[in-house]
């Protein structure tokens, strides 16, 4: 399966007329989080495969599309503490950052550990019925530690590092 996956940036070529072609043949579009829906939506429409997502610490709840207020980008199948089977494909996802100011899709450490939690039941069933837990694992925070970076904003997750440590998706 061939998959895109978009985070954070905006890229311009998108809209050039060749991206279709440059694009063709992918499967799913994964968003990671924080790029305007009109974006997601755009590259839905343009390339024309399923997109599956997570917000990110900079997304906004809804937004408007001709005129009316949707609450996620069109054709899109959020992810946030979902586990779902696309295909045979095993996704799940947890939405958004640390919580180092207030604002939307923001949590405590605690608050990561709680969302992890609440998607194991539905992994067990997976491993039970299927052989594995989970395949691809779509966040916008990175798992704790990885960057090496030392402010708090982007130390990333405890729970995700324990998590891919414990399930092993394959992405």
């Amino acid at each position: 399966m061939k998959i895109l996956s978009v985070s954070d940036v905006v890229i311009p070529s998108v809209y050039q007329p060749d991206f279709r072609k440059q694009f063709s043949g992918k499967d799913m579009l994964i968003g990671c989080g924080d790029l305007p829906y009109e974006y997601l939506d755009y590259l839905v429409s343009t390339l024309n495969i399923p997109l599956f997502f997570v917000r990110g610490n900079h997304d906004l709840s809804t937004y408007r599309l001709n005129d009316f207020i949707q609450p996620k980008p069109g054709g899109g199948e959020e992810l946030h503490n979902r586990i779902i089977d696309y295909r045979g494909l095993i996704l799940g996802g947890v939405e958004g950052s640390i919580k180092y100011k207030p604002g939307p899709y923001m949590y405590t450490q605690n608050e990561m550990w709680w969302l992890i939690f609440n998607l194991i039941p539905k992994m067990m069933v997976n491993k039970l019925v299927k052989g594995r837990y989970i395949d691809i694992f779509v966040t916008h925070a990175p798992p704790w530690g990885i960057y090496g970076l030392t402010d708090f904003a982007h130390q990333g997750i405890k729970a995700f590092q324990w998590f891919i440590r414990v399930f092993q998706p394959a992405c």
